[in-house]
């Protein structure tokens, strides 16, 4: 299998000391990586935390499984201002951007197997002309894609946003039949291509209290997701609701689906890092290529500290290996 390729992430983040550690867990047995960073800064940044992972620089993704086993491979991209743990500079924004661009490329080449991203701070990236809410919308536009979903990912539930990055007022405004039906179809094309489940089973939330008690607390789920469970069933999808968000994540509940479909952001991610975050993992369906990522930001509080956990980033990584790897026999 072709190695993964890794992002940078905000270099004033936890997102080097991450890669690290995830490089001293999954050196044996994989899967195999590369990162798209700052050599030196990696190198640097071991030996400050003491952390035992060398780092070798190579000239192409190809040479990275050869290498990995005794260092982590590094497709050098050179920042130009010093990172400052918990401090971002927009200096080094052309970096992490770049990186990103280099790591889609490199994988739509099939030079790389998926892309795992680690986090970016937007505000930092804004001031050199970066316009996009998020790594979804920006891997988006990369590959061409008009429409990618966000599926948060852990071994106790997977979540979909239906509407994400937007107020809650605007999310209300947003949502339609169509767009639910959208996402559902993407959602299942997904799971069922990339992720072993033949038909998968999707549950929609609703989106007032109690899924609007019949009219009486909102027409939204009478109106607009009622019929897009319908559409979703009439063409052979087993989708059902509009569920109750407050009673749809318990574990019998859970046990009746394989993704749980919501209609904004908060309302499919609290449950699920509430649930786990630590093995939490974002997933971007709807792309031409596999993109996984840690389901936390840069947590810019404890950079630099050596406490950071690396869980989050090598369940992305495992589950953009087996992601390829179906898509590679599909």
């Amino acid at each position: 299998m072709r190695p993964l390729a890794l992002t940078m992430g905000e270099p004033a983040g936890i997102g080097g000391e991450i890669t690290l550690k995830a490089w001293r867990v999954l050196r044996a047995a994989g899967p195999a990586f590369f990162v798209l960073d700052d050599p030196a800064r990696l190198a640097a940044l071991a030996d400050r935390l003491g952390i035992a992972a060398p780092v070798a620089v190579i000239s192409r993704p190809e040479d990275a499984a050869e290498r990995f086993a005794d260092a982590v491979p590094v497709l050098p991209l050179r920042l130009t201002e010093p990172v400052i743990p918990g401090r971002p500079d927009p200096g080094n924004a052309r970096a992490v951007i770049g990186a990103i661009e280099q790591a889609v490329a490199l994988t739509r080449e099939e030079r790389a197997g998926a892309v795992v991203t680690n986090p970016i701070s937007k505000a930092a990236l804004y001031d050199v002309g970066f316009s996009y809410p998020g790594h979804t919308e920006f891997l988006a536009a990369l590959c061409g894609a008009s429409r990618p979903v966000m599926m948060l990912a852990a071994p106790a539930l997977r979540c979909v946003p239906v509407t994400v990055h937007v107020a809650l007022k605007t999310a209300i405004a947003m949502l339609s039949t169509e767009l639910i039906v959208e996402t559902g179809r993407i959602v299942a094309a997904g799971l069922a291509g990339d992720c072993g489940i033949p038909r998968p089973r999707l549950a929609i939330a609703g989106l007032n209290p109690h899924a609007g008690e019949g009219g009486a607390l909102g027409s939204e789920d009478c109106d607009i997701v009622a019929p897009a469970v319908a559409a979703l069933a009439a063409v052979g999808i087993a989708a059902s609701g509009p569920y109750p968000a407050d009673t749809m994540f318990t574990p019998a509940m859970r046990a009746r689906y394989d993704v749980a479909l919501c209609m904004y952001h908060d309302q499919a991610l609290i449950p699920l890092k509430t649930l786990d975050m630590t093995h939490g993992v974002n997933v971007t369906l709807g792309l031409p290529i596999v993109r996984t990522s840690p389901d936390h930001g840069t947590a810019f509080d404890i950079a630099g500290k050596g406490c950071a956990d690396a869980s989050s980033l090598i369940a992305a990584l495992k589950m953009a290996a087996a992601m390829a790897s179906a898509r590679e026999k599909r």
